[in-house]
């Protein structure tokens, strides 16, 4: 009788953002589901999966291959009033798609009502980041 050992990969990069004349580095860390643990994902060591009374952020799946590693993550937020307005209920649905090779990261976020929506538009925008391996 053999007995097989499963081992999983946590995968941790270095990440930059560069917007205009801002540019920001951070930690990613993405840690793949197991038999009694969903996938975890951490920005500088903060869990995204988050749910308080400003609103509730999940990772909804994690998906790694030997050259890509997919994440998928939906954020709600309450009716909120802010400066005398008025703002209704929102989402956020984000895409991650890193590839391990070259380190580039695309991100598509979809924003649908909410003070975001106002202020930000409302719709689909892509971000595209570079990200280096790090070492545990």
């Amino acid at each position: 009788m053999s007995s097989v050992a499963w081992s999983v990969e946590v995968l941790q990069f270095n990440c930059t953002r560069s917007e205009n004349n801002y540019t920001e580095t951070y930690d990613l860390k993405v840690s793949p589901a197991l038999k009694n643990q969903k996938a975890k994902v951490y920005v500088d060591g903060r869990d995204l999966d988050q749910s308080d009374e400003l609103g509730r952020q999940a990772v909804k799946t994690v998906l790694v291959t030997d050259s890509t590693v997919l994440i998928s993550m939906e954020a709600n937020f309450p009716p909120e009033r802010f400066d005398g307005i008025q703002y209704g209920p929102g989402s956020v649905s984000t895409a991650i798609t890193i590839n391990r090779l070259t380190g580039q990261l695309r991100k598509a976020e979809t924003i649908k009502g909410g003070i975001l929506s106002a202020t930000l538009g409302e719709g689909t925008k892509t971000y595209q980041e570079q990200c280096a391996t790090a070492k545990p």
